[in-house]
């Protein structure tokens, strides 16, 4: 069975090297990676290196429900492009444009499974949301 890959876009305002480094640095993560306000990410730790690890804890703010994502990274060109394997196999590949001023985000991502595509992709993009409102206003 073939694997569908979703693809999720924002043009954040800022420049990329903000960009990156809200992106890359755990003490910026923690404050952007959830898709919903009753959300958070309590830790999060990044090996940004190839065959680095990356992880991040997300949980319902109420402690009802909550997750460790975790993935290797397996290509990291700074300001450019990450692309990483997540524990179950699937690939992500997030690529970053300078557009001077503004920087444009771009993920496709392999689906899992269990939840629908449209499911996943309003998660997903939900999280870059919040990643673009935290980074435009920090």
């Amino acid at each position: 069975m073939e694997t569908e890959s979703i693809t999720i876009k924002a043009v954040v305002s800022a420049d990329i090297d903000k960009v990156w480094t809200f992106w890359t640095e755990p003490e910026y993560i923690v404050n952007w990676n959830f898709a919903s306000d009753e959300w958070h990410c309590p830790n999060a730790q990044n090996d940004l290196r190839v065959g680095g690890a990356y992880s991040a804890r997300m949980e319902a703010k109420d402690g009802s429900f909550g997750f460790d994502f975790s993935a290797i990274y397996d290509e990291v060109i700074v300001n450019e492009k990450i692309i990483y394997t997540m524990e179950d196999g699937r690939k992500v590949v997030t690529e970053f444009h300078d557009n001077s001023g503004s920087t444009t985000i771009t993920t496709i991502f392999d689906a899992e499974s269990e939840n629908s595509a449209e499911m996943q992709r309003q998660g997903w993009q939900a999280i870059l949301d919040n990643f673009k409102k935290y980074t435009e206003t920090a």
